[in-house]
């Protein structure tokens, strides 16, 4: 219908992404009925993802014209912003951007160069930016759920923790099983991703994959080996995330740092 309505391919898009805005408002409006108030979050998000991803999308075009060390300048912020965006979900871990920084860079970063060097990813920008960036989030996005998990673990279980270190366990030792759970319980939307993969979702890569001409079956391996890295990204990630974070919620002493909120 707002094909009919609308001739400028501008405009449209604007109109498009109007309408899905206005379903995702929706729900929040629902949602506040039963006292669940989000609405002013969304909004929020709803403009900056808009403003971003069109920036992004700015940048990329004015990046096919340039040297292809732009995509790599181009995915180390990501990665910066990445970490920021992490940290703030684990604001009350100490070093929390520090070690999402270290962690996702090391994760994703790796991931990156090593499928780049294989010749998995291309490493043209129009390629390695798209795809770097869908590691990068993912890495993001395992990151913040591992840090925060780990910390409503061990403040749940302070007594525990504080018990172990006062009977001599060393502090690794003393918050291992949380450590353990909050790396599983990151990594399960990856698997799940991996396990519903082509039967509860066809993902955006290969549909686009498909419709500008490349063989289905082709578009599907690819779409396979795109998931497999954001599997080896998140869980790289995570590995490095949550050796780290280790060491940052206790004091030279070895007390404990994290506080209930």
């Amino acid at each position: 219908m707002l094909s009919r309505l609308v001739r400028d391919p501008l405009l449209l898009s604007l109109a498009q992404a109007g309408v899905a805005a206005l379903a995702a408002l929706a729900v929040a409006l629902l949602a506040r009925r039963r006292r669940i108030h989000v609405e002013r979050e969304l909004l929020v998000a709803l403009v900056r993802g808009l403003a971003q991803i069109s920036a992004v999308g700015s940048v990329l075009l004015l990046m096919l014209e340039g040297p292809g060390w732009l995509g790599v300048l181009a995915l180390a912020g990501m990665m910066v912003a990445a970490a920021a965006t992490s940290a703030r979900r684990a604001r009350r871990v100490p070093g929390a951007f520090r070690v999402s920084l270290q962690a996702i860079a090391a994760g994703s970063g790796t991931v990156i160069a090593l499928m780049a060097l294989a010749g998995v990813v291309e490493t043209h920008v129009t390629v390695l930016v798209p795809v770097g960036s869908m590691l990068i989030a993912s890495a993001m996005n395992a990151n913040g759920l591992a840090l925060d998990r780990f910390r409503a673990d061990v403040v749940a279980h302070r007594r525990e923790v504080e018990s172990a270190l006062a009977l001599g366990a060393a502090p690794e030792v003393s918050v291992a099983p949380h450590l353990q759970s909050s790396f599983r319980a990151s990594l399960i939307p990856a698997i799940d991703n991996l396990r519903s993969l082509g039967i509860v979702w066809i993902p955006g890569l290969m549909t686009g994959m498909v419709l500008s001409g490349t063989p289905p079956l082709h578009a599907a391996i690819y779409q396979f080996v795109t998931i497999a890295m954001i599997f080896a990204s998140s869980g790289l990630t995570c590995l490095v995330g949550t050796t780290l974070i280790r060491a940052q919620v206790f004091s030279e002493a070895e007390q404990l740092l994290l506080q209930a909120p």
